[in-house]
């Protein structure tokens, strides 16, 4: 399975800097929102993860081939993604203890792209492709008093994107994108009520909606 995804990845990021010298180069900014979603695996079942918001912001720089519309793309962004939790105690006053992270990132995604045009006024796009991140935030998350360990980021992310559009004017780009993390976020070790030790695991995919300026 790694052996593919490297596979994969060193072929994407080959297109991207090998296209030929008659494709359509363009710059930009990019920025957007996060909406995070959490998935848990070997913690207690009063624990879940809950949907928080975050933001992105950076660069991105464009390859399109003419006429057939097959390209790709490549952006270096920061991503302030926030991660949150939801523990049930019945001693608390409404039941309910909330807890959330801030994770800071710099996200280098690589896409491949395909691209058609309806008029020199509207195209439509579909991508997909791997995203490297690396952790530039505090890696230590305490849950509660009684996960001790607390949970521990990862230092840097692999992850796959899958995403489509709109452009306007050939300028401004509307974009969707979800991001599918490939491994765990962040584990815990703790003792379970057997006195047990147990891994637990953190795993965060996105939802991203984005807003593209190409000069």
């Amino acid at each position: 399975m790694r052996k593919n995804i490297l596979t994969l990845t060193v072929l994407v990021a080959a297109l991207t800097f090998a296209l030929p010298s008659q494709a359509q180069i363009k710059f930009g900014i990019k920025a957007g929102m996060n909406i995070n979603h959490v998935s848990l695996k070997n913690l207690p079942s009063n624990i879940d993860g809950k949907n928080r918001n975050g933001f992105f912001a950076g660069v991105t720089a464009e390859y399109t081939m003419p006429i057939i519309g097959i390209g790709a793309d490549i952006s270096l962004l920061y991503d302030n993604s926030v991660v949150g939790m939801a523990e049930f105690d019945e001693d608390i006053d409404g039941g309910m203890m909330k807890s959330h992270k801030t994770l800071h990132y710099i996200d280098l995604p690589i896409n491949l792209k395909y691209t058609y045009g309806f008029s020199s006024m509207a195209s439509v796009y579909i991508a997909t492709g791997p995203q490297f991140a690396w952790n530039i935030g505090d890696r230590h998350w305490h849950l509660n008093a009684e996960m001790t360990e607390g949970w521990e980021l990862k230092k840097s992310e692999f992850s796959w994107n899958v995403g489509c559009g709109v452009t306007v004017l050939s300028h401004l780009r509307v974009g969707y994108n979800y991001n599918i993390a490939i491994g765990k976020t962040a584990e815990i070790t703790y003792r379970d009520t057997a006195e047990k030790l147990v891994t637990g695991k953190l795993r965060n995919n996105t939802h991203q909606v984005s807003l593209t300026y190409l000069f």
